[in-house]
């Protein structure tokens, strides 16, 4: 009646033995650390650089526990802070010599101190979030006013040539406080014009001015346009600084909106506020130039490179070393690109760079490969006010469609990198920083165990109650709720959740909460009990009469879990996580663990006087 075949018990231990691999990294803590990441975008992290650094740190005398190199950055463990600051300043000194045009970003940072063995079977402790860990919280006000610029500019070019290829002459198109301003001659072409725009760029709200042979056509954006430029800009800045600080490597950032103008970016683990505004102050913009073929001569180079620049054009270094003339006209920007992909060129089989430019962006893009077939167009990286030359193919003939294919001189990496390059984007609109806050290790630590001390009181006393009150049963409901805390733990780290305050507070609910299931069974064995059942009756009835209960009073407490999931945000979505996982792990525990325990403990005895749950034994 109350014994579980073999294949249920091993399930259980092979369970138990599982969350303790997953769980116990946790208690190792975590190491400091210092990470070196690409300053520049067209400067790869690799194993060339990792022998550097290695030579840099031995030549130093520095001993490190680990160097761990990833696809965007290198991670070195260290044994203390002391040697920490050591090894940054000896890394910076190596690999920075230009501190006002650097080529790699050194920072401090933390990493977990696990033996090698769990990490190589991918346990890993929980991430830890900005108030447990410490790092940096910056509140960034975007620049809609900008945003609204940028786009009536865009415009103002897409009408301009709307009118070119429709033959609509005008005196003239301006970009004014008032708006965009088309100057027109006579009545009639205004009006052409006028219904051009309306067709064209739905967008605009139109108004006539003017007189004589000074006819004017003001043109704004209309307030649902408005409204969505801005909502735009906010959601592009929002995808690029996410592309920008997912390639640095950094552990959970949170990068989220707040009201209709602000984003909220924390980066935990990152202790140097400094080096934490260069990473988000990494917005690339993409530019599209023609190169200067007149002035690529050796002369012409050699006097560019001391400074002697031919008006209207800009010195640059290719990354294979080359130098470079480009003229100052930007012929397109990143705005009119939607996509780009690596693949291969269908002709050659070489590495490339696929484009997907929009509309406007294709028409622009016709006409200037129409018109410079055979010659040079460099497409440039703009970071910091800085220029880098991520590649200058010839064009071959006339591009249209809006599909564009950069190929010639590239690996496939490359490939794979410039197209990572030109889609992280550009800022839709300027930001600047209104709020900053620094949250040192020491006091994510003093969190840390602050919240360790009232889990663990909590739980002390909870098991001390149920020994008292339930005496043996009341053994296995305490072991039961330390295996559901293993299981809770575990599954965290599994899945590599973040852990904040919140999170902890809804670990210490969740042992409340778990305890009730074991009440529920205890109570209802002691009930039949007293009705006069044998114990082998009473205890197999306990845990099949209770179980629906427990059902219906975890799924409850679920959907709130999942009501507070999908309509929360921030500390309210890691605490809503947490509770579902505790959830789930406490219906396991409080009735699958525990029995297995009472199983064992009095499933085997034939002849059960009685068992000792409260009070008295119970015969």
């Amino acid at each position: 009646m109350n014994r579980y075949p073999v294949w249920i018990y091993t399930l259980v231990a092979i369970a138990l033995v599982v969350a303790a691999l997953y769980a116990v990294p946790n208690l190792f803590g975590e190491a400091p650390a210092v990470q070196i990441s690409s300053a520049r975008a067209t400067i790869k992290v690799d194993g060339a650089l990792q022998g550097k650094i290695e030579d840099t740190l031995k030549s130093a005398g520095i001993s490190t526990t680990g160097i761990f190199l990833d696809p965007n950055s290198i991670k070195i463990r260290l044994a203390d802070t002391e040697t920490q600051g050591k090894a940054k300043d000896a890394i910076e000194r190596a690999l920075v010599p230009d501190v006002d045009n650097p080529s790699y970003t050194v920072a401090f940072n933390l990493l977990s101190n696990s033996p090698g063995w769990l990490t190589s079977i991918r346990a890993l402790p929980m991430y830890l979030g900005l108030d447990l860990r410490g790092g940096v919280h910056f509140l960034m006000q975007v620049d809609m006013r900008a945003a609204l610029t940028k786009r009536l500019e865009a415009l103002a070019g897409d009408i301009r040539t709307q009118m070119r290829d429709k033959n609509i002459r005008h005196a003239g198109i301006s970009r004014e406080p008032s708006g965009i301003v088309i100057r027109f001659r006579d009545a009639d072409t205004r009006t052409k014009g006028r219904k051009l725009v309306e067709d064209q760029i739905p967008d605009l709200l139109l108004v006539d001015g003017g007189s004589g042979e000074d006819l004017l056509l003001t043109a704004t954006l209309k307030p649902e346009a408005q409204k969505r430029t801005q909502e735009f800009a906010l959601k592009q800045n929002i995808q690029t600084l996410n592309n920008r600080i997912n390639e640095l490597g950094v552990a959970e950032p949170v990068i989220q909106q707040q009201g209709a103008d602000r984003v909220v970016v924390q980066l935990p683990g990152v202790q140097d506020p400094t080096k934490a505004k260069s990473i988000l102050g990494r917005t690339a913009t993409l530019e599209i130039r023609m190169v200067d073929e007149d002035n690529m001569n050796a002369a012409t180079l050699a006097n560019a490179r001391n400074g002697q620049v031919p008006f209207g054009t800009e010195f640059y270094v290719e990354r294979n070393g080359q130098p470079i003339i480009v003229r100052k006209q930007v012929v397109l920007t990143g705005d009119r690109l939607t996509d780009a992909q690596p693949g291969f060129d269908n002709q050659t089989q070489e590495p490339a760079v696929h484009l997907t430019l929009d509309a406007t962006g294709a028409r622009i893009f016709k006409d200037v490969t129409r018109e410079n077939v055979n010659k040079r167009m460099a497409i440039l990286l703009i970071e910091k006010g800085r220029g880098e030359v991520v590649t200058a193919p010839v064009i071959r003939g006339e591009i249209g469609g809006g599909r564009v294919q950069i190929s010639g001189r590239m690996t496939t990496q490359e490939a794979n990198d410039t197209a990572l390059l030109l889609r992280a984007g550009a800022l839709a609109a300027p930001m600047e920083i209104v709020e900053e806050r620094t949250i040192g290790p020491s006091l994510g630590a003093e969190n840390i165990q602050k919240g360790f001390n009232s889990t663990l009181y909590g739980f002390a006393a909870i098991a001390a109650f149920m020994v008292f009150y339930y005496m043996l049963f009341g053994v296995f409901s305490a072991i039961a709720l330390s295996s559901n805390l293993l299981f809770l733990i575990a599954l965290l780290s599994l899945l590599q959740a973040t852990l904040t305050l919140p999170g902890i507070a809804a670990i210490a609910l969740t042992l409340g909460m778990a305890i009730d299931a074991n009440v529920l069974i205890n109570e209802r064995i002691r009930e039949e009990l007293r009705g006069g059942s044998t114990p082998q009756a009473a205890i197999s009835a306990g845990y099949e009469r209770a179980f629906g209960t427990i059902i219906d009073s975890n799924i409850t407490s679920l959907i709130a879990g999942l009501a507070l999931l999908l309509f929360g945000s921030g500390p309210v979505r890691g605490f809503a996580v947490v509770h579902c996982l505790g959830i789930m792990t406490s219906i396991f525990s409080s009735v699958v663990v525990s029995r297995c325990m009472v199983n064992l403990a009095y499933g085997g005895r034939k002849k059960l006087a009685g068992v000792a749950i409260g009070n008295t034994s119970w015969k």
